[in-house]
């Protein structure tokens, strides 16, 4: 080796253990484009094509500003198609996740009426009912909207959760029900901004897994967030779970955005969409959990180095947009908080703080306080989640993983100038660490749960916002086994680059297939469907895993109240709210002929929504009616999900019990 050959080794050397064992480059994040590793460590592997997208985007993003210029006059002058075509192509990335997002909303539309109204959504479409009051005040009369009486008197209307998502709700009632008569349900008109979210979820989804890794691998992120059954379930409802899904991971999507391309207009977009996150949901109170420790990372050593040169602190763009634009966002945009700003804020973060801690079913176990069990969080997601994604999973972030301790072992290795066995070859650098921030994005949500008295009464719905994070690691998981089937397909056969793909396309249809099959076999049942691997519905109640919540599967007895009651007939409606009964009725999804009732003393008919802890309601109507033989048992997969006790012909009320 020559003279020169050693100072430039040295010099390298000098350089990356100067930088620490995760930081690549000396380049600034927002000048440096991330590069999706190769499939193996085969330095004669063919590119990927996610190599080889990854290189396509460089190069259309590198184009100098003048030549920008003139490409832009050049296509002005084009016909309408060539331009058409030439924008479709330019934002490829944006058609193809906003189609499978529209494709899924289309699903969810075709879905609803089928699925019942949980409690959670009785409230919501009540308070929203009173949002659009003030939406219409402030389209008639302005000045009267923003007077004290009025936003008062409004919104104090489920102040404990920020008004966002309600606010969609009303509007879409207000216009998309009432103005424009486009929904026949007034309910499918206030469920429409959830489906939405989550068609925005799937399109965030399919674009970070697609500028991360490839299209193949956000194709397969898409497609598979969306093939869960409990997110399927959730994505119909008019609350707040799938929303703050779609708006975390489009909030740390956004934050990536502003930390590789730079500027004060990425960096105002993160301030703001931080803003509406937290206007969505009080899990955003999670995101500094993310964005701090990451930062941290890729802008340490230079606010170290500045901070000894000036005294001063400086701080991320990004981070200070959120930090000063995103409450002032928050603020803006819940009247509520626009009178005594102060107490009523300190009153909602209290309310979160010391929420009620409600029951549920785990392994046999009704809990209904704290210690939560620390099982919890990753049983549910292994009996939840269909297991060919978790499998895939597995290989993604394995994957990721080696590539960041590989990075540690280059960064260590020069460090401290010797020579390891593995990595053979330093890691691609990617500056702003994209996958130590898809890895915060899945753990944060995910490690409050192990926490003693964190709650867990809602099941998979509190940590749904780890999803999105998980399906990319499983989308690049399908991508490392698509490639290697690539690869074998190369040796083994003489099939030209058309029929090998097809075999990729097959393959990721077959991958997909039993994920679809258990999550449109467990409609209208999502909460108490499971997954093959733990026996499915009836696994999941042997098991003792919550069978449901909140009394949503009441619809589900329309057919049998159709033919075995009459006009007149009081139904004891149990965990069903009131509003969501009324809505059912208004919405003739059961016969409008029924009452409900308060207790099976009031009650011809009684139900029972199959829960560990209702059990003495059963009790209680056998007493009253003297026999303990239901009349009727809806099930699914032969798991008992409501039970129907009809008081026997003759025996007045109350006069079983005493006897």
């Amino acid at each position: 080796m020559n003279k020169i050959d050693e100072q430039d080794r040295e010099t390298k050397r000098t350089d990356v253990a100067e930088q620490g064992p995760l930081a690549d480059s000396t380049e600034e994040p927002k000048a440096a484009p991330v590069t999706a590793p190769v499939a193996d460590d085969d330095a004669n592997a063919e590119p990927s094509a996610a190599n080889a997208e990854a290189k396509e985007r460089e190069e259309s993003h590198a184009e100098p500003r003048s030549n920008e210029t003139a490409k832009k006059n050049a296509a002005d002058a084009l016909p309408i198609g060539a331009r058409v075509s030439a924008w479709a192509k330019r934002n490829v990335d944006h058609l193809i996740g906003a189609g499978i997002g529209l494709v899924y909303v289309l699903w969810l539309l075709g879905t609803a009426r089928n699925l019942g109204f949980s409690r959670d959504e009785g409230f919501y479409f009540s308070a929203s009912s009173e949002y659009e009051r003030w939406f219409k005040l402030l389209f008639s009369t302005p000045g009267k909207a923003f007077e004290r009486s009025a936003i008062d008197q409004i919104w104090a209307a489920n102040h404990e959760h920020p008004s966002l998502v309600k606010s969609l709700f009303a509007l879409s009632h207000q216009f998309l029900w009432g103005k424009w008569k486009i929904f026949e349900d007034q309910s499918t008109a206030f469920r429409f901004p959830g489906m939405v979210f989550m068609g925005l979820a799937l399109w965030i989804t399919y674009l970070f897994g697609a500028r991360a890794f490839s299209r193949r691998a956000g194709i397969m992120a898409a497609i598979l967030l969306g093939l869960m059954p409990n997110v399927f379930y959730h994505a119909h409802l008019a609350c707040f779970d799938v929303p703050i899904m779609a708006m975390w991971i489009a909030c740390i999507f956004t934050y990536w955005c502003a930390e590789k391309k730079g500027g004060l207009g990425w960096a105002l977009a993160a301030g703001v969409m931080y803003g509406l996150t937290l206007e969505t949901k009080h899990n955003a109170w999670m995101l500094p959990g993310v964005f701090l420790p990451h930062a941290l990372l890729i802008h340490g050593r230079a606010m170290a180095t500045e901070t000894s040169k000036t005294a001063r602190l400086p701080i991320p763009a990004s981070l200070l947009a959120m930090a000063t634009v995103g409450p002032a966002v928050f603020l803006l945009l819940w009247p509520w908080l626009w009178n005594d700003t102060l107490p009523r804020i300190q009153e909602y973060v209290n309310f979160h703080l010391h929420h009620d801690y409600y029951n549920i079913e785990f392994l046999g176990v009704t809990y209904f306080g704290p210690p939560s069990p620390k099982s919890y969080m990753p049983v549910m997601i292994a009996a939840t989640v269909p297991t060919v994604t978790l499998v895939l999973f597995a290989v993604g972030a394995i994957d990721r993983l080696r590539v960041l301790v590989a990075r540690l072992f280059t960064w260590a290795g020069t460090a401290l100038e010797r020579t390891f066995s593995w990595p053979k070859e330093a890691p691609p650098n990617d500056p702003v660490q994209t996958d130590v921030l898809l890895f915060l994005s899945l753990a944060v949500p995910l490690a409050v749960f192990l926490l003693p008295r964190t709650p867990i009464f809602g099941g998979t719905k509190h940590w749904i916002t780890a999803y999105p994070a998980l399906a990319i690691f499983a989308g690049r998981g399908f991508d490392l086994v698509a490639t290697r089937i690539e690869a074998l397909l190369r040796e083994k056969t003489t099939w030209g680059d058309a029929k090998r793909r097809w075999v990729v396309a097959l393959v990721g249809a077959f991958t997909c297939l039993a994920p679809f099959v258990v999550t449109r076999h467990s409609h209208p049942f999502g909460l108490s469907a499971y997954v093959p691997f733990f026996g499915g519905t009836a696994g999941g109640a042997d098991l003792g895993l919550n069978r449901q919540f909140w009394g949503f599967t009441t619809q589900s007895l329309d057919p049998w109240f159709r033919e075995n009651t009459k006009p007149g007939d009081t139904v004891y409606i149990m965990d069903t709210a009131w509003q969501s009964w009324q809505r059912m009725i208004d919405e003739k999804r059961i016969p409008p002929w029924l009452r409900g009732v308060g207790s099976p003393a009031e009650a011809e008919i009684s139900i029972v929504h199959h829960e560990q802890h209702i059990n003495e309601v059963d009790y209680n109507i056998w007493t009253e009616y003297g026999t303990t033989a239901p009349e009727y048992v809806l099930t699914h997969d032969g798991v008992p999900i409501v039970s129907v006790y009809r008081r026997p012909p003759g025996l007045q009320r109350g006069r079983a019990r005493n006897r």
